[in-house]
């Protein structure tokens, strides 16, 4: 089968077009005719060496397509269904099959594939990201760094839906500011100048923005990534007590490797709030042999949703 690999760690150039082996389902695991890649920034740090992957390597953490086949164990989806599923725990996305756990795969119902490519990754960590781990509880304040990226316009449509009541979103540049409200955001700050007290603040920035002077007592500050590829922000645990907010980190991987039908659920939670018209979603499509072009556009900064890989036109 066709497949983007990682031969060697480096720069965006090095992503390579290749011949692999398909793979099979084994036991409790789900084959997938891959129509739709999701791109992400995890699958950067993955080509920069930042995270540990054998090489060559097929990067890849979320697909929408049809089941090809089912593993040992496993009772459905049925061959044929359109489904969206997370390949975050072994990767892989990026190729005409993929296998994954059948706990990670959610039924399309009435969303187009192409649509589908841009859930699994960003909306699945929105919902666990503020109601397992921040907890949200309805009329708390949220405040979204990034609220223009494939995260952040999820994160702030998820917590109005989970209640939320203030929430306000931060952007890098007055490029973003429309894009964010375009989401959703009542609010939009430029992120040096944002000030207030939030109960929960969501980070996938770092460096100066993982701040701890925006939280207000029992606040909670989630850090879901570092796309400034910044210094790590040393936390004093006694600053932490003296000031009773909480510093709590998601990793969409490691969760899912460890509870699959917990991130299943959410997954399929986000699905039916993007069939049902509840979150927007808005995806640029890039041709399978363009994930070069859109890792280097994910580096610098300059997107606004969810750029996914088309491979329908590979798979005719």
């Amino acid at each position: 089968m066709r497949a983007i690999t990682i031969p060697s760690f480096g720069p965006a150039s090095v992503l390579t077009p290749a011949s692999v082996e398909t793979p099979t389902p084994g036991p409790g695991q789900v084959a997938i005719d891959v129509g739709f890649a999701g791109v992400n920034f995890a699958e950067v740090l993955y080509r920069r060496g930042l995270v540990d992957v054998p090489l060559p390597f097929v990067p890849g953490i979320e697909v929408a397509g049809r089941v090809r086949a089912l593993g040992a164990g496993v009772t459905g989806p049925p061959v044929g269904t359109p489904v969206a599923a997370l390949t975050v725990v072994d990767s892989g996305g990026y190729a005409g099959v993929a296998v994954t756990d059948a706990r990670l795969v959610a039924p399309l119902g009435d969303v187009p594939p192409r649509t589908a490519a841009a859930v699994p990754s960003n909306s699945t960590t929105a919902f666990l990201a503020l109601d397992l781990v921040a907890r949200l509880r309805p009329g708390e304040s949220v405040l979204v760094h990034a609220a223009a990226g494939g995260l952040g316009s999820q994160l702030g449509q998820v917590a109005r839906l989970l209640g939320a009541g203030r929430v306000v979103g931060t952007v890098g540049s007055a490029a973003k500011i429309d894009a964010a409200r375009a989401f959703g955001y009542p609010e939009v700050v430029l992120r040096d100048a944002v000030t207030g007290s939030f109960d929960v603040v969501v980070d996938m920035v770092g460096g100066p923005a993982r701040r701890l002077d925006l939280l207000a007592p029992l606040g909670r500050l989630v850090v879901l990534g570092n796309a400034s590829d910044a210094l790590d922000v040393a936390v004093s645990a006694n600053r932490l007590w003296l000031s009773s907010t909480a510093v709590l980190g998601f990793n969409l991987a490691a969760v899912s490797a460890h509870r699959p039908a917990e991130v299943g659920a959410a997954l399929r939670r986000a699905v039916r709030a993007v069939a049902a018209g509840e979150l927007r979603v808005d995806v640029e499509a890039l041709p399978f042999d363009a994930a070069a072009e859109a890792h280097r556009r994910i580096e610098a900064g300059t997107t606004t949703g969810k750029l996914v890989l088309d491979l329908t036109p590979v798979r005719r």
